[in-house]
C-alpha cells in the first residue's frame, strides 16, 4: 500500500513538474534546436575549460560573457558544453525565467554527429544520474547558472585530467594520421 501510494505521488509531482513546464515556456521565444546544431568540441570556442558556440552567430558576444571575470547574461543562442555528451543551449529572453532560459541536452555522440537523446528544462538527467538544472541551479546570480570551480556549483565528480580525456575523445571531431 505504501509503495502504490508513493508511486501515485511520484507520478502526480512529475505531472505537475511537466504542466508547470509547458505554462512557463514561451515557444515563440525558443530558437530552433535540431541535431545538427551540435558539433565537434573543437570546432566550438575554447574559453578557460569549456567550449561555446552561437547558433545565432553571435559568438562574440558569448565569448565576451564566457572570458568575463564578473560573470554576465549569455546572449540568446549561446551553446555552453564541458564534455560532448552535455550541452546547454540559450533560448530569447522570456523562453523559461525558472531557467534564466536555458535549455540542457544530453546527446549521443559519434563519428557519424550528434542526436539528441534528452532535452529540456528542469527535468534533464544526464548520463551519470545527475539533473543538470539541479546543479547549475546552484550558481551564483552572476554566472547565469555556469558552473565553475568558483561560481557556487558543487564540484563535479570527475577530476580536470578526467574531463580533459572526455574532451579530446569527442568522436564527432575529425582525426587526421
Amino acid at each position: 500500500m505504501l509503495k502504490k501510494t508513493f508511486t501515485r505521488t511520484l507520478l502526480a509531482g512529475a505531472a505537475l513538474l511537466l504542466a508547470g513546464q509547458a505554462m512557463t515556456a514561451d515557444n515563440s521565444k525558443q530558437i530552433e534546436v535540431t541535431d545538427a546544431s551540435f558539433d565537434c568540441l573543437t570546432a566550438m570556442t575554447q574559453v578557460g575549460e569549456y567550449f561555446v558556440d552561437n547558433l545565432l552567430g553571435n559568438l562574440d558576444a558569448t565569448v565576451a560573457v564566457a572570458q568575463s571575470a564578473t560573470g554576465g547574461k549569455f546572449p540568446p543562442g549561446s551553446v555552453v558544453s564541458l564534455i560532448p555528451s552535455e550541452v546547454m543551449v540559450k533560448h530569447q529572453e522570456g523562453w523559461n525565467p525558472e531557467t534564466n532560459d536555458w535549455e540542457f541536452f544530453e546527446l549521443k555522440v559519434s563519428p557519424e554527429g550528434s542526436s539528441i537523446a534528452v532535452r529540456g528544462t528542469t527535468e534533464v538527467v544526464n548520463s551519470r544520474g545527475g539533473n543538470c538544472f539541479g546543479c547549475h541551479n546552484l550558481a551564483r546570480a552572476e554566472w547565469d547558472l555556469i558552473c565553475g570551480t568558483d561560481h557556487g556549483c558543487a564540484p563535479l565528480p570527475v577530476t580536470r585530467e578526467q574531463i580533459r580525456s572526455i574532451q579530446s575523445g569527442d568522436p564527432r571531431c575529425v582525426r587526421e594520421n
